[in-house]
């Protein structure tokens, strides 16, 4: 086996228009056909350009990853799709190319086509990166949809021989591409029809608590492999946070977990959490990603207890800044110190970022364990409905009559107000708002 060969040109800022202006930058390109990896992100390509670098790239036949992240700032969009078609269909006949990276390019409506279609047919793919590409729900349902043509191409050129390696998806990265929650139903069915990816990572999408449900029940509890999951900065809730413990005992394989900022410590949110991963299935568990989440020290409580129960052996970097407790809280303290004595045990002296707890630099004020308590309590006994309003009413007549006959009874057979207490109708209205529509 040859040594992996580079061909890049990074980060240069070039100003690519025509064919010519490529001419003294390929060289090296063009001398030989046995690059293994090919870069040309950060710098800005126009159409006749693309046009000009199709052939040299579909000539490199050992190549199996193509860098194509940040190649059309400041081009018009009217300029994109022809460039990006000239520069993927060179890319379709090379089976061993696995890996593509178009992060940072702009895929709306309008420039989406030309990667539908190259997705639809390149059943050599095994790791996509579409990262910061604005496509928004529409053209990510289109993403989505030509996600699950793929999985069907592949199934249809294993059965039929045309190549005698046919990967499956392993890797998706789709994250700040504003999907919302309007696209997850076409993204549910691709996730149906590529179960063996082990990456998925679609970070600040927008979508919310319906979506996370839709995308959680419906797509990601089919891909049994799964290792790694970051769904940050969307809104789980307890709504979310329900389905995801009902999945997660799926992902026995699963190692890191990142729900950052996605108010999972709403309500029983974390509770929900720990009692899931509390079951044993998920003992692969390294790290898990917890910031800015509204979490108490009843939640810290939670994981603590279930990391002292055994039920997560593995785990070794939690990370909780940006939540509700103070950082003396004992159940925080005891939770570092198994964190660092798991450490110590491994023998492990590098990167202090793997281990451990991170720093808490922006903790806000924390509730008391009352508050938590009595909050957690709310939802679990829905004191929202009509049925427990009524029966807290009649427990406050019920003390109210008990003081009446106790200290007067001279009064004894006098009316007793039956008006309902406010506070409590109030407080039950307020429960019944909190949640996020």
């Amino acid at each position: 086996m040859s040594a992996p060969r580079t061909f890049s040109l990074e980060g240069r800022g070039l100003k690519l228009d025509t064919e010519d202006d490529t001419k003294s930058h390929t060289q090296d390109l063009k001398s030989t056909t046995t690059h293994t990896s090919v870069s040309l992100s950060g710098n800005t390509l126009g159409a006749p350009a693309c046009t000009a670098l199709a052939p040299l790239l579909s000539a490199q036949t050992s190549l199996t990853s193509i860098n194509l992240a940040d190649i059309f700032t400041s081009r018009l969009l009217a300029e994109i799709p022809p460039a990006l078609s000239s520069l993927l269909t060179s890319l379709l006949p090379l089976h061993k190319l696995s890996t593509i990276d178009l992060s940072d390019n702009a895929f709306g409506l309008k420039t989406q086509a030309p990667l539908v279609d190259f997705l639809k047919q390149h059943v050599p793919l095994r790791h996509l990166i579409l990262n910061n590409n604005g496509l928004g729900p529409e053209a990510g349902t289109h993403i989505a949809n030509a996600l699950s043509d793929l999985a069907d191409r592949k199934a249809e050129a294993r059965t039929s021989n045309e190549q005698s390696d046919i990967p499956h998806l392993e890797t998706l990265i789709c994250g700040r591409n504003r999907l919302e929650t309007g696209s997850m139903a076409a993204w549910s069915r691709a996730f149906q029809k590529n179960p063996h990816l082990k990456t998925v990572k679609m970070v600040q999408n927008g979508i919310r608590q319906s979506g996370i449900q839709t995308l959680l029940r419906d797509g990601l509890k089919h891909c049994s492999e799964l290792e790694v999951l970051d769904l940050e900065d969307n809104t789980f809730t307890h709504i979310g946070a329900g389905d995801l413990a009902t999945v997660l005992p799926s992902w026995k394989k699963l190692r890191e977990l990142a729900l950052g900022d996605s108010l999972l410590g709403r309500k029983r949110g974390m509770g929900m959490l720990c009692d899931a991963l509390a079951r044993g299935e998920n003992s692969e568990l390294t790290v898990l990603r917890l910031q800015y989440n509204e979490i108490g020290g009843r939640g810290v409580g939670g994981l603590l207890k279930t990391v002292e129960m055994g039920k997560l052996p593995r785990l070794r970097r939690v990370e909780l800044n940006g939540n509700k407790f103070a950082e003396e809280d004992e159940r925080v303290e005891r939770l570092r110190t198994v964190l660092e004595r798991r450490r110590d045990e491994a023998g492990e002296d590098g990167d202090k970022g793997e281990w451990g707890l991170d720093e808490f630099s922006d903790l806000e004020d924390e509730d008391s364990d009352a508050e938590e308590e009595e909050e957690e309590e709310a939802e679990a006994e829905g004191i929202d409905s009509e049925a427990e309003k009524k029966k807290e009413d009649e427990k406050e007549k019920e003390k109210k009559a008990e003081v009446i006959l106790r200290d007067a009874e001279e009064e004894e057979g006098k009316n007793v107000s039956q008006k309902q207490d406010e506070e409590v109708d109030v407080l039950a209205e307020k429960l019944g708002k909190t949640e996020m529509i």
